[in-house]
């Protein structure tokens, strides 16, 4: 997989080889969602997209006392 990322002083190139050839998801075309950006890095790691025990992030405009 290669990547090009553009940041303000120019272009990134992010390459990553996957051990065993293939990402873990989707399978099918009823799998493809959108992903957050953790998800994504998940996806990158090898790991499932779905981290049960991940800790979810509170919605904008929730206050914790």
């Amino acid at each position: 997989m290669k990547i090009l990322l553009w940041e303000e002083t120019g272009f990134l190139l992010l390459y990553k080889r996957l051990e065993n050839g293939k990402f873990s998801w989707p399978r099918n075309e009823q799998e493809v969602r959108d992903l957050t950006y953790e998800q994504y890095i998940w996806l990158l790691q090898g790991l499932s997209v779905d981290q049960p025990k991940a800790i979810k992030k509170m919605p904008d405009g929730i206050d914790i006392c």
